[in-house]
């Protein structure tokens, strides 16, 4: 049963960790919230009330988050009693044992990196959309990626973008994260300025029907705006680089999805009010919802707001996903070099110019529309493995300090936090549950090769 090895939870982990410790509670929430807000206002909500659930989308949201919310009071009592790097990953081989820690790893570098090669892939088609309308126009084949039969072969801005920002994640994370503190504030500018316009062309009628779709819309329309909260637990990996983790990734992880979660309940039901929500299917419909009622200055403005936002949620994903394959490295299962620390800035610099390199290419070359869902089913799947996890952490760590996050009503609320996410799992596509089980299968190949004859707890260091 070697392969159910648990990882020992050392009480001085924090402590003794190489990575600087200089991030307070603020620093996460807005990490957070850079991580969160971002393409699911900019873009999903469009497709999603268009194609799904209506104006009953903002119903869609608050399922969505209140799954959201059952997993960050997990993740928060796990970030508060185990403070150390890797996040789902490190708790996970600390309580279930080493192979479901693996595939735990191995589900959250799929989320990661599908998540930044699809923001970086929006956030050319931002900046190539601003271009064209000043006149600058690309090569076409540099455009997007690879269509033979549209004659594009690379999107290089996409590619472009992951390597500055995995550059910029490199230069330690105080620096990093003061730049991602100032684009939050324009984000949050941004948005607030459409509400703020947008409320006053409010239709009442345009919310009728509420839910076209009725409540099987409403379930579909969770499970596709699932991806709109990706990153609230990127503030976990942080863990070994916070001051005072007992008290502050608590409060950096509920807080910064419970500000994501009205904000996007807001948005949406102004944008569903502005324009009939079967018009709303565009890559841009913030913006397109101000030229709808003639505010093109507003509108332009807001493009240039969304550019501004996705590289937020660029440097929170590359930083979370850096830290995690950081983790998996130190503990053996993957090749050393990738938990190199640069003395300098003392950051994982080899795993965050590989994390970027790899989403880089991806966003060039290859069409990740058809993705998004597979995006969901892992996080989905990963929010379930913490939910029961706790259950296990309460069994061999015992009730938490009075230092420490609690999570209230064990077991009852975590497995209701499993059975919500296996639900919206169920709501996904045969197509999607097919590519999940492909990917869990080459996991499972890499780590009976390598990972597992690799491991720390098997000896080899």
């Amino acid at each position: 049963m070697s392969y159910f090895r648990k990882k020992p939870i050392d009480p001085n982990a924090h402590q003794n960790s190489v990575l600087k410790k200089e991030l307070g509670a603020m620093d996460l929430i807005l990490l957070g919230i850079g991580a969160i807000v971002g393409t699911g206002i900019f873009v999903i909500t469009g497709t999603a009330a268009a194609e799904t659930a209506g104006p009953a989308l903002s119903l869609s949201f608050i399922m969505a988050g209140f799954a959201c919310v059952l997993s960050a009071l997990c993740f928060a009592e796990f970030a508060s009693r185990m403070p150390i790097s890797g996040g789902a990953y490190s708790y996970a081989y600390s309580t279930f044992g080493e192979l479901i820690g693996w595939i735990t790893g191995w589900l959250m570098i799929c989320e990661y990196t599908l998540a930044n090669a699809s923001v970086a892939s929006g956030w050319s088609g931002y900046v190539h959309g601003l271009l064209n309308g000043l006149g600058i126009h690309f090569p076409k084949a540099l455009t997007a990626s690879y269509n033979a039969e549209n004659g594009t072969y690379i999107d290089i801005l996409a590619v472009l973008v992951m390597f500055v920002v995995a550059y910029l994640v490199t230069q330690g994370a105080k620096k990093v994260l003061r730049l991602n503190n100032v684009m939050v504030v324009v984000k949050f500018a941004i948005i607030f300025l459409f509400i703020i316009v947008g409320v006053f062309y409010v239709k009442p009628a345009n919310w009728t029907p509420f839910a076209p779709m009725g409540f099987s819309g409403i379930t579909t329309g969770a499970a596709i705006v699932f991806f709109a909260f990706l990153g609230f637990d990127a503030v976990s990996m942080a863990a070994e680089e916070v001051k005072k983790p007992q008290r502050d990734l608590p409060i950096g992880i509920i807080g910064s999805l419970s500000i994501a979660t009205v904000l996007y309940v807001v948005v949406t039901l102004i944008l569903t009010g502005i324009v009939p929500f079967a018009e709303l299917n565009v890559k841009d419909p913030v913006a397109y919802a101000m030229r709808f009622i003639g505010q093109n200055q507003v509108s332009g403005i807001i493009s240039i707001g969304a550019i501004v936002t996705l590289i937020t949620v660029l440097i929170a994903m590359i930083y979370g996903e850096a830290r995690m394959i950081f983790a998996i490295s130190r503990d053996g299962l993957l090749p050393k070099k990738l938990s190199k620390v640069n003395p300098k800035t003392q950051t994982p610099s080899n795993a965050t110019f590989v994390v970027g390199a790899v989403a880089g290419i991806l966003s060039g070359v290859v069409p990740l529309e058809r993705l998004a869902q597979l995006t969901n089913i892992v996080t989905l799947m990963l929010f379930s493995i913490i939910c029961i996890g706790v259950i296990l952490l309460r069994r061999d760590m015992g009730q938490p300090s009075k230092d420490e996050f609690r999570v209230p009503l064990v077991p009852f609320l975590p497995i209701l936090g499993a059975a919500v996410s296996i639900y919206l799992m169920l709501q996904l596509s045969a197509t999607t549950w097919q590519i999940f089980i492909l990917w869990l299968a080459i996991g499972l190949l890499v780590y009976a090769y390598y990972g597992y004859k690799h491991s720390h707890l098997n000896g080899k260091k």
